[in-house]
C-alpha cells in the first residue's frame, strides 16, 4: 500500500479546460460525497461560472413540511447525471465552470431573516455575474433570489412553473410565505409585469378573486390542462413570444408535476404534468436570455423511490445546460 498523494486524488473530468465532474469510470457513482452531478465544490476551485445553490428552508410552507430536506436529496439523485445533454447537444460541464456553492444557512425561525440572509448571499454572486441554480427549499425563496437578479437585470421576466398562483396576499397575517413571493415581487417592482406567466397551474381555489388579482398583476396562465389539450410546442411559442428577449428568471416548483411524477412535495395537486413535458418545454425556450433558476418544494420525506428528487435534479441538469447552450 503506498500514501502517496495522487493515490488520494479523485479523478475528474477535464474537458475545455474547466474542472469537472468525478470520473464515474473510475469512481462509482456511490462512492464520496454527494455533490450536485459529482462536480467539485465552490471551495475547491475558487471561481465559476455556474454555482448550484443549496437553501435548505422551509419555514414559509402552509401545509406539509421537510422541504429543508430537498438539497441533499437532489444532490443524491443527481450522482447519475451525466456530462453530455444529447437533447439540446451540449456538454455544460465542458462549455462553463460548473461548481456545488453548498448550502445557505437561514435562520428556520425567523422567516424575514432568513430572506435577508438569502438576499445577501445570492447578491454575492449576482454581482459577480455567477449564475445561480438554487435547489430548495419552499417557495420563499424565490423572493429573495428575484430581488438579487432584479439588482443587476433590472425587473426581470418571469415563467412560474407551478400548481398553484402563489401570489395570495398573506397567511395568518404573514406576508411572507411560500403562497406569497410572486405577489410580493410585483409589488416591489422586481419582475416586469409585461412578461409574466405561470405555467402548469391546476387544481382548487379560495374563489375567483384569485385570478382577478392575478390578472391584474400581470400574469398569464397556461394551466396543465393547456398543456395536455394545446401540446408542448404551441405553450413553448406562446411563452416566446411574451417573454422576449428579456432578462428571464425562471421558477419551478415541483409540485407543478402530478403526483405520480413528483410524490414527495408539500401541497400535491391532481391533474399534473408528466416529467417528459416539463423538460421538453424547458428545452424549447433553451434560447431566451436565462438569468437565474430555481427547483423548489422537493420534500423527500413523502417520496418514492427517488421519483421527485430524481426529477428536480434533471431539471437543475436542464438549467444549467440551458447557460452553456447560451455561453
Amino acid at each position: 500500500m503506498t500514501n502517496s498523494r495522487a493515490s488520494y486524488e479523485v479523478p475528474r473530468i477535464t474537458e475545455g479546460g474547466r474542472v469537472g465532474p468525478v470520473d464515474s469510470s473510475l469512481v462509482p457513482r456511490f462512492c464520496g460525497p454527494a455533490t450536485f452531478a459529482r462536480l467539485p465544490t465552490l471551495a475547491e476551485i475558487g471561481k465559476t461560472d455556474v454555482a448550484v445553490l443549496g437553501v435548505p428552508f422551509d419555514s414559509g410552507v402552509s401545509y406539509r413540511p421537510g422541504a429543508r430536506f430537498g438539497p441533499s436529496a437532489i444532490r443524491e439523485a443527481s450522482r447519475l447525471l451525466r456530462p453530455y445533454n444529447p437533447a439540446v447537444d451540449v456538454s455544460p460541464f465542458a462549455a462553463l465552470q460548473v461548481a456545488d456553492a453548498g448550502d445557505v444557512a437561514l435562520n428556520p425561525f425567523n422567516i424575514n431573516e432568513a430572506i435577508e440572509t438569502l438576499e445577501g448571499a445570492s447578491g454575492v454572486f449576482a454581482q459577480d455575474n455567477t449564475k445561480l441554480v438554487c435547489i430548495g427549499g419552499d417557495h420563499t425563496i424565490a423572493l429573495p433570489l428575484l430581488r438579487s437578479v432584479a439588482s443587476v437585470h433590472g425587473p426581470v421576466a418571469l415563467l412560474h412553473f407551478d400548481a398553484h398562483l402563489d401570489t395570495w396576499d398573506t397567511y395568518f397575517g404573514a406576508e411572507y410565505t411560500h403562497g406569497t413571493p410572486f405577489r410580493r415581487a410585483v409589488e416591489e417592482g422586481i419582475v416586469d409585469t409585461e412578461a409574466l406567466a405561470h405555467v402548469g397551474t391546476r387544481g382548487p381555489l379560495y374563489g375567483k378573486k384569485d385570478l382577478e388579482d392575478d390578472r391584474r398583476f400581470g400574469f398569464g396562465i397556461y394551466t396543465s390542462a393547456d398543456v395536455f389539450r394545446r401540446g408542448v410546442d404551441e405553450i413553448v411559442d406562446a411563452l416566446r413570444d411574451r417573454i422576449g428577449n428579456r432578462p428571464l428568471y425562471v421558477s419551478i416548483d415541483i409540485d407543478v408535476l402530478d403526483p405520480a411524477h413528483a410524490p414527495g412535495t408539500g401541497t400535491p395537486e391532481a391533474g399534473g404534468m408528466t416529467s417528459r413535458e416539463l423538460l421538453e418545454i424547458l428545452r424549447g425556450l433553451r434560447k431566451l436570455n436565462l438569468v437565474g433558476a430555481d427547483v423548489v418544494e422537493v420534500a423527500p420525506a413523502y417520496d418514492h423511490a427517488e421519483i421527485t428528487s430524481v426529477a428536480a435534479s434533471h431539471l437543475a441538469y436542464e438549467f444549467i445546460s440551458w447557460y452553456a447552450g447560451n455561453a
